[in-house]
């Protein structure tokens, strides 16, 4: 080997050593509360990409749309038909499509409700709560109550939370927080949503 290589080596051996000792110390199993938040797209595609992990590894998933009254998505599609999987459009379409703050309110409480039995399902080993955070943000469903929901599920259950704008009491009690940033996106170049990449 010339020295390049040699140096190469060197250093991921010292690398591996490193992240060999991070790896065994990590040694805890728990359901874990993860939230997709920030402007960027990708929020509920990262989730649904979880859905496929979780159905590859034989667990049985939830998940619930909130905001999207839409069921013509390629995810309801595929998804909603795969074995051991439950899934809830439970929106009635964007604030600026309904126009009727009672009417989302209430949309919300009912939705929340199906959530709720998810989360306390034992048997359900993945729950996507999909657009959750704009009920939060909105005030349509109490943050602390939410929150205390998420923490009385099954202690294996792993939860999934999407959404703009999420509060920070729910940040706070993530195990793992993603922000997505909005970079540059196809609709400002006045490109429609697009079957396969955006719905």
């Amino acid at each position: 080997m010339n020295e390049k290589s040699d140096r190469h080596a060197t250093r991921m051996a010292k690398k591996k050593v490193v992240i060999d000792a991070a790896i065994a110390s990590a040694d805890q199993e728990k359901g874990l509360l993860l939230v997709l938040t920030g402007n960027g797209k990708g929020k509920s595609s990262s989730a649904f990409g979880m859905v496929a992990r979780a159905l590859g590894h034989g667990m049985k998933v939830g998940v619930a749309q909130f905001i999207k009254g839409r069921s013509d998505t390629g995810e309801e599609a595929f998804f909603s038909k795969q074995p051991g999987v439950e899934w809830h459009v439970l929106g009635e379409g964007f604030t600026w499509d309904t126009q009727n703050l009672e009417r989302d309110i209430a949309t919300a409480k009912q939705g929340w409700a199906i959530a709720q039995k998810m989360l306390s399902d034992p048997g359900i080993g993945l729950v996507v709560l999909d657009e959750l955070t704009y009920l939060l943000k909105y005030g349509w469903l109490d943050v602390a109550s939410v929150i205390n929901d998420i923490a009385a599920r099954p202690t294996m259950q792993h939860v999934v939370v999407t959404g703009r704008a999420a509060p920070q009491a729910l940040l706070d009690a993530a195990d793992t927080v993603s922000e997505i940033a909005d970079v540059k996106h196809a609709y400002r170049a006045g490109i429609k949503a697009q079957a396969g990449v955006d719905l």
